[in-house]
């Protein structure tokens, strides 16, 4: 009985420290969060994998084009890019990795001020649309 509380107990105290995440079309994720050029530079580079309910979130000071490279990446990923209001303006989907000197870019199609990566497939499985709100949980 008292390992059953306990176990209850971890399970619990797990779940409140699960740190920031976001929610897109009623899918939740556990984010890292870039928001240092350091941290934006270095993206989700040189992991091997990325858990299924996971991923990065970029957030800018403000609202630009943006353009993502997958150099020196080594898994797939769903590229998402979000407005200053949450909006999503396009994703690049099935982003492959990237071991040479020279690698594609995948821009957004308008001004992004979020861009969320998750692992390859994801777009298509949530089946997002242009204008899909993206919610924020980072407290």
């Amino acid at each position: 009985m008292n390992r059953l509380l306990l176990v209850f107990v971890v399970f619990l105290c797990s779940s409140c420290m699960a740190g920031p995440y976001v929610e897109l079309n009623g899918e939740k994720f556990t984010v890292e969060l870039a928001e240092s050029r350091e941290k934006q530079a270095l993206g989700l580079m040189f992991r091997d994998s990325l858990e299924e309910d996971h991923g990065m979130l970029f957030i800018f000071p403000d609202e630009a084009r943006r353009s993502f490279w997958m150099k020196n990446c080594r898994i797939a990923l769903d590229i998402f890019y979000f407005d200053a209001q949450l909006e999503l303006v396009s994703v690049s989907e099935n982003a492959p990795p990237c071991r040479t000197a020279r690698c594609p870019s995948y821009p957004s199609a308008g001004p992004a001020k979020y861009v969320l990566e998750l692992n390859s497939g994801k777009a298509a499985e949530l089946q997002v649309q242009p204008g899909d709100k993206l919610e924020l949980h980072l407290d």
